[in-house]
C-alpha cells in the first residue's frame, strides 16, 4: 500500500472544465458537491483506502521563526501566492494507477448546473523512506 495526498486548490491549478466559482453556485449545488465528497470518502472507508480529508478556508497566515526570544514573524492574513489549498484527502492504495483512478473520480464531483466540476487535483505520493544523505 502507498499513501497519496490529493490536493484541491482554490486557485493556482489549471482551470476546471466547469469553471464557475463555488460562491456563484446555488445552495443545492453546494450541497450536492459536499454530499458527493462525503459519499466518496465513505466508500473509500469501506475499502480501507481512506485515511483522512479536510476542507480548508481560503484565509491563512505565513509564519516563520525570527530568532530566540523574538515573536514569530507573520505575513497575512492572506498568503501572497496564487495557489491556495482548498482541502485535501489522503488515500492508501495498492498502486499509482489506483490513485490516478480515484483522483479522476473525485475530480468529477458535481458543480454548477449539476455538471461535473472537472477540477485538476494535485496527486502527491508520501515519501516512503527519508532521503539518504551521503558525503
Amino acid at each position: 500500500m502507498a499513501k497519496y495526498l490529493l490536493l484541491k486548490h482554490y486557485r493556482g491549478a489549471p482551470a476546471a472544465t466547469n469553471d464557475v466559482p463555488m460562491d456563484q453556485w446555488t445552495p443545492d449545488e453546494v450541497s450536492a458537491h459536499m454530499q458527493f465528497m462525503q459519499d466518496f470518502a465513505d466508500r473509500l472507508q469501506t475499502t480501507g483506502e481512506y485515511v483522512d480529508s479536510q476542507a480548508l478556508s481560503p484565509e491563512g497566515t505565513f509564519v516563520r521563526y525570527d530568532g530566540e526570544g523574538r515573536p514569530p514573524v507573520t505575513d497575512g492574513p492572506f498568503a501572497e501566492t496564487k495557489d491556495l489549498i482548498a482541502g485535501w484527502m489522503v488515500i492508501d492504495v495498492e498502486s499509482y494507477e489506483r490513485a490516478l483512478e480515484l483522483a479522476s473520480e473525485l475530480s468529477a464531483a458535481p458543480a454548477a448546473g449539476g455538471k461535473p466540476l472537472g477540477e485538476w487535483l494535485e496527486l502527491r505520493p508520501f515519501m516512503s523512506q527519508p532521503p539518504t544523505i551521503t558525503e
